[in-house]
This record gives structure tokens, C-alpha cells and sequence, in this order.
């Protein structure tokens, strides 16, 4: 038991070490188009996973994988700031969802209409 904990515990930390490494090495490779507002997230996630269908298509070459690769780093943004907009927006509904249990007209307008500003975005 010791020795499958032991070797569980080195696992996790090469896992990390090798993650780390990855991370500084992608500082030294593409950047990708940046995503900083949820409109550009969204059109880079679309645009970047029609082009990946593509890309998928019939053989995967060296000058393919390379481009798939650079592709990545826009879907990587892109994914960042998508995930940090959902997070804030369950932030928001849970405030909606609180305000609307206290029977609280102007939070649940202001929340309501801030959740919508957000969500109407990401579904059209």
C-alpha cells in the first residue's frame, strides 16, 4: 500500500513538473489570436473549430499537424476567457437565484438583466 501511495505521489508530481514545463515552453512558441472580451472568445472558438474540422480532413502531414498545433493556442485562449465568462455568469444567476428567494424586485431586475447581457451572447 505504502509503495502504490509512494509511486501515486511521484506520478502527481511529474505529471505537474512535465505540465510546468509545457507551460514555459509554450512562452518560447505561438501566442494565437488573443480572446479578450466574450464576443472575440466566441468568434475565435467558432472559427477555430470549423478550422480544425477542416484540418482533420484526409492525412495528417508534418505541415498539417503544425498548422492543427498553432491552431490550438487560439482555441486555448479563447477556452480561458470562456471559462472565466462562465464562471462569472453562474456567479450572477446564483445571485439572480438568491435575490428571486427574498423576493427582491430590484436585484432580480439588475441581476436578471446582467445574466441576460451575458448569456444572450453565448446563445443567440
Amino acid at each position: 500500500m505504502k509503495n502504490v501511495l509512494s509511486l501515486g505521489i511521484l506520478l502527481l508530481v511529474l505529471a505537474f513538473s512535465t505540465h510546468s514545463m509545457a507551460s514555459e515552453e509554450r512562452a518560447q512558441h505561438f501566442k494565437g489570436k488573443p480572446s479578450e472580451t466574450l464576443e472575440q472568445a466566441l468568434e475565435n472558438f467558432s472559427s477555430g473549430n470549423q478550422e480544425l474540422a477542416k484540418l482533420l480532413q484526409g492525412t495528417l502531414d508534418n505541415a498539417k499537424i503544425t498548422q492543427i498545433h498553432e491552431l490550438t493556442y487560439t482555441l486555448e485562449n479563447a477556452l480561458e476567457m470562456l471559462n472565466e465568462q462562465m464562471q462569472a455568469l453562474a456567479e450572477t444567476l446564483e445571485e439572480l437565484h438568491v435575490a428571486s428567494e427574498h423576493y427582491d424586485p430590484a436585484k432580480v431586475s439588475s441581476k436578471g438583466q446582467e445574466y441576460l447581457s451575458v448569456a444572450q451572447q453565448i446563445v443567440k
